[in-house]
């Protein structure tokens, strides 16, 4: 199977998909311009991407593409939409450097409030302001409010609950029972959570209800002097409007992601939040340790491990719920060649779209195959004739019915 790896990974990971017999293309310098022609080019059945933005054009540039990776959590540099309708699969790597970035997010919030990166720039320009610098209100006993609460939200709060911090979260279906295990109060609302926090933290995925959840209003919200770290998705946050609130002396704030991010990791930045000379900005980075590149590194070597030698995909983000709402056939069967494609044909001739379908075998006394079980879910509740004439069918030992619900 060829695989085109289009930015960095660890060598590790590179041997190891190598040792399992794939021919990998490594060109981690591809852009999202340039990977249309590499596509075209190599024709992969695999691509793997970290940053490289995944366009339409780049999707439909291999008719071989089967699966893309994203080396990290969110896909929303990939085109979802076009990858369904072509039928690739698109998977990701959840929670493997949650810890990484919570470690910056951590390293962010103790930078703001001892004022870190301001004390050690005087310094570096021989000004020794140490009366400036040494009225910091200190994190013990104060309130830390997330937004979101996934596998980084998580560890953040671990280590903000062990500098005595008190956490409490947010999102829209997030219960109780959910966050009290982690030592985690549940807000009531965005507003409440933003109202009551000392410092506010933001960890949720970028999507069409997180886009701008974040706006001048929200940040009017947080009381003053209070500071506000986003490690998470540019375009959740307008930047604009927290640069503003940044400049008037209303927040402190910590970013390692922005809106409109530079294409090159060498390019230039020129955000309105630079001007905030009490800013602590890093160029998104908080996935960037070697610990979290292994990790990550070794997500996408078992996806594609088992994607060729078992057809399965983890983590898939693009597979719809083909269960919900529909109906379930059971069909129980002699394992033998022709018995399924029999059974297919009843269903087309009955204009029954199959959404999904299952089949699984059973061991004889002495190990051999004697029967098999198909699950197959289709749109449509079949009628008692269709089920009658599946049943009649050669080698069909039973036919079930039940509705996704049972």
């Amino acid at each position: 199977m060829r695989v085109l790896i289009a930015d960095k990974l660890t060598h590790g990971a590179l041997h190891a998909i190598e040792t399992l017999g794939h021919d990998v293309e490594f060109s981690p310098a591809l852009t999202a311009e340039t990977l249309v022609d590499a596509l075209a080019s190599v024709k992969p059945e695999v691509l793997v991407v970290r940053s490289t933005k995944v366009t339409a054009e780049a999707l439909g540039a291999s008719s071989s593409l089967g699966l893309v990776i994203r080396a990290g959590a969110g896909v929303n540099t990939i085109e979802l939409s076009t990858a369904s309708k072509l039928g690739i699969f698109v998977a990701n790597c959840p929670g493997k450097n949650a810890v990484a970035v919570a470690e910056l997010t951590i390293g962010i919030l103790i930078s703001l409030d001892r004022r870190i990166a301001e004390a050690s720039q005087a310094m570096h320009e021989g000004r020794w302001e140490k009366s400036s610098f040494s009225k910091a209100e200190g994190l013990f006993g104060r309130r830390l409010g997330l937004v979101g609460f996934g596998a980084t939200a998580r560890e953040v709060a671990i280590r903000a609950i062990a500098m005595g911090m008190n956490v409490r979260a947010w999102t829209p279906r997030l219960e109780a029972s959910m966050a009290s295990p982690h030592g985690v109060q549940v807000a009531e609302s965005l507003d409440a959570l933003l109202t009551n926090s000392d410092a506010v933290s933001v960890h949720c995925p970028l999507n069409v209800s997180t886009r701008g959840l974040i706006g001048a209003r929200e940040l009017s919200l947080i009381p003053a002097g209070g500071m506000f770290i986003h490690t998470a998705r540019g375009g959740i946050v307008d930047d604009t409007a927290l640069a503003a609130h940044a400049k008037s002396g209303q927040l402190r704030v910590g970013l390692d992601v922005f809106e409109g991010e530079p294409a090159s990791s060498s390019d230039s930045f020129d955000g309105d939040v630079r001007e905030v000379a009490s800013a602590v900005l890093t160029p998104h980075i908080g996935a960037s340790t070697t610990q979290a590149l292994e990790s990550t590194g070794a997500e996408v070597t078992r996806i594609i491990h088992d994607f060729a030698t078992l057809g399965t995909v983890h983590n898939v983000v693009n597979i719809a719920d083909a269960s919900k709402g529909r109906h379930r056939l059971i069909v129980r069967h002699e394992d033998r060649v022709g018995i399924l494609a029999g059974v297919l044909d009843v269903l087309r001739r009955a204009n029954h779209n199959v959404k999904e379908m299952q089949n699984v075998i059973f061991d004889g006394d002495k190990g051999d195959v004697v029967a098999a079980s198909a699950t197959i879910i289709v749109e449509q509740i079949p009628s008692p004739d269709l089920l009658q004439e599946l049943r009649s069918l050669d080698a069909i030992l039973g036919v079930d019915l039940r509705s996704s619900s049972s």
